[in-house]
């Protein structure tokens, strides 16, 4: 081992009760993520605990020079697999020093909605897919793609296995289990159907709590490229032509839904969307029509469809729910750069709080 490998592995614990703490917020961009650490006395368990922080905001595009401060407030703690011992990872949401939140502040709204006491009886369950692309770091072309060239069509990518066929596969291992120890629901990962893209899933959660473990699962992933010296991509649509897309599909539910009849209310959830299917697409992310054609398992941006099993929909119902009378439904338009505070409490509104 290195002498700087070793002092990166230092275990504080040894000489100090101190801990680093993190700080992650939202950049100017509402998909850049930026990050400072802080020491802090000793060890904490709940973000209450934790102070505010500022930082200048008019060097990420979220304040003017002559006023600059933005306030950070701490909103939920992972271990951190970077640093690890008693050191964490703080999600946090921003503010002006008078305290409102600024426009690239999604959780805020979000967080009034999940808040509501109808919302919170119906035990919103989210589980969010989401699709990334690697890419060369000098060339910005696909891990494991031909230079100025393209690899064989798809058909061998999607969960394969070999040199030929998965191309970045230390990386998603790594980030598999550093999200697990960071505290991350990640349920699952796998190859996808374009070569140098791959998907992870978190979930089951409830409620805002969703939205946070997206967003520092996409943190860590990007501390991972960063080491790995290749570039993470969430734009939905990184290579046109005859290339799948990359979406962040969102599979939800309620209590209503999980319980006998709930089908009904799956149904009824679902034609709710279709009103406000314009509003969705909308806050669905950026770039989002150059994905949902119709094409490459997608409904068309301005089509609202749904169906059983039916991976060119909107909306896909599962069979087992189909058959069982209850369960879930996958909402499939949103892309994966979409901010998942905005997707989740969009679809707990409209399913839950609006009236037609």
């Amino acid at each position: 081992m290195s002498a700087l490998a070793d002092l990166i592995n230092l275990d504080l614990s040894d000489s100090t009760n101190q801990i680093i703490a993190e700080y992650i917020w939202i950049g100017g961009s509402g998909i850049d993520m930026r990050s400072k650490a802080r020491t802090l006395a000793g060890p904490v368990k709940d973000p209450s605990e934790l102070p505010k922080w500022n930082y200048d905001g008019s060097s990420t595009g979220q304040a003017p020079g002559n006023d600059s401060e933005v306030i950070l407030y701490p909103q939920a703690i992972f271990k951190d697999p970077f640093r690890r011992g008693n050191n964490i990872l703080v999600m946090c949401d921003a503010y002006t020093p008078a305290g409102e939140p600024i426009p690239t502040n999604k959780r805020h709204a979000a967080a009034k909605i999940f808040s509501d006491p109808t919302v919170v009886a119906e035990e919103t369950w989210y589980g969010i897919e989401q699709e990334y692309t690697l890419l060369q770091k000098d060339i910005k072309w696909p891990v494991g793609w031909p230079v100025g060239g393209f690899p064989g069509p798809q058909g061998p990518y999607y969960c394969g296995v070999g040199a030929d066929k998965a191309f970045g596969r230390d990386i998603v291992d790594s980030h598999y289990k550093a999200c697990l120890y960071a505290g991350i629901n990640v349920s699952g990962t796998n190859g996808e159907v374009m070569p140098g893209q791959w998907e992870f899933q978190v979930g089951p959660t409830v409620g805002i709590a969703a939205a946070d473990q997206v967003w520092v699962a996409r943190y860590i992933l990007e501390r991972i490229t960063e080491l790995a010296g290749v570039v993470l991509s969430l734009d939905p649509k990184p290579i046109p032509g005859d290339w799948n897309g990359a979406g962040a599909h969102t599979n939800y539910s309620t209590k209503s839904m999980r319980e006998d009849g709930g089908y009904e209310v799956i149904l009824k959830a679902i034609e709710k969307l279709g009103l406000r299917h314009k509003e969705h697409i909308a806050a669905y992310g950026e770039g989002n029509e150059r994905r949902l054609t119709g094409k490459h398992e997608t409904a068309d941006i301005n089509t609202f469809l749904w169906g059983v099993a039916n991976r060119g929909a909107s909306i896909r119902v599962g069979r087992d729910t189909e058959k069982d009378g209850k369960g879930y439904f996958e909402d499939r338009r949103p892309a994966s750069n979409m901010d998942p505070y905005t997707v989740t409490s969009m679809v707990a509104e409209s399913t839950i709080l609006w009236k037609p």
